[in-house]
């Protein structure tokens, strides 16, 4: 007879894995698709070109979004003088991890060659209660390369009235530009991240954290403009070295977006923002 117990291994959830890797280079006057590889739950598509000379990339999640122990893995290099923006279909999903899970790990690489130039600018990064998030951006320039790149979390979305009460978030931005560090901005939050947040130090209240950096030889130029930009937006926004780095705070993510797409009007040089932005 049997006795209720069972000798074979606990099942296992199934876990997401993807890996995306594109390069591009110049080609005449036009940027085009040198190498690409997809698997697994990401994919890319290159929709009609809106502005000559640049080259456009769509990133998605065919997973729909993602869960605790699941793995991305990201890689993007532009060849001497070429010019590519990235975007991402919607925004992503960070869905509740359970005890036993490992965080969610994302890791992504950008390399950008001479006098090339990338714009990465994924949409929204939802985090909801109790998701655990590992997260890197490794950004390696020329000398003479060009970045720009945004990076917004949104703590619970406010219209549904979600709190993120209890989370786990390791999230890294790392900037070089030839052997010199630029930028190594680090977030660490865990426990009642809307606790934290609420704290004056830290957050005030807010709910959603937007980072924009721009790497480029204009961008002491382009300060004023960006705070003209910025208008009344709880934001603040600093120039060094060649780098601007701007953090904008708010209640909603309407608000926070509202100020990315000013200030993205700015450093774009008016160019129109990806297509996927205004689905």
């Amino acid at each position: 007879m049997y006795d209720g117990a069972s000798l074979s291994e606990p099942s296992l959830l199934q876990r997401a894995v993807g890996e995306l890797r594109i390069a591009v280079k110049r080609f005449g006057a036009e940027t085009v698709l040198d190498e690409l590889r997809q698997a697994g739950c990401l994919k890319a598509r290159f929709p009609r070109r809106i502005v000559p000379g640049w080259m456009d990339a769509v990133m998605l999640n065919t997973g729909g979004g993602v869960a605790g122990g699941d793995r991305l893995d990201l890689a993007f290099r532009v060849g001497v003088g070429g010019q590519v923006t990235i975007a991402a279909q919607a925004a992503e999903r960070f869905y509740r991890a359970l005890a036993a899970d490992a965080p969610s790990r994302v890791r992504t690489r950008l390399m950008v060659g001479a006098g090339a130039a990338l714009e990465w600018l994924p949409q929204e990064t939802i985090l909801f209660n109790h998701s655990a998030l590992d997260r890197r951006l490794e950004v390696d320039l020329a000398a003479d390369g060009r970045f720009l790149g945004v990076e917004t979390i949104v703590f619970g979305r406010a219209a549904m009235g979600e709190t993120v009460r209890q989370g786990w978030l390791r999230d890294l931005i790392r900037v070089r530009r030839g052997e010199e560090l630029l930028l190594h901005d680090a977030i660490r939050l865990d426990g009642d991240i809307a606790a934290v947040l609420g704290r004056p130090a830290i957050g005030g209240g807010a709910s959603v954290v937007a980072t924009m950096v721009y790497v480029a030889p204009d961008a002491g130029a382009k300060l004023e403009a960006v705070r003209d930009a910025l208008g009344p937006a709880e934001a603040g926004v600093s120039v060094w070295n060649g780098m601007m780095v701007a953090r904008i705070v708010g209640a909603n993510s309407a608000s926070v977006r509202a100020a990315v797409v000013a200030t993205l009007a700015v450093l774009r040089d008016a160019r129109p923002p990806p297509r996927v932005w205004l689905c």
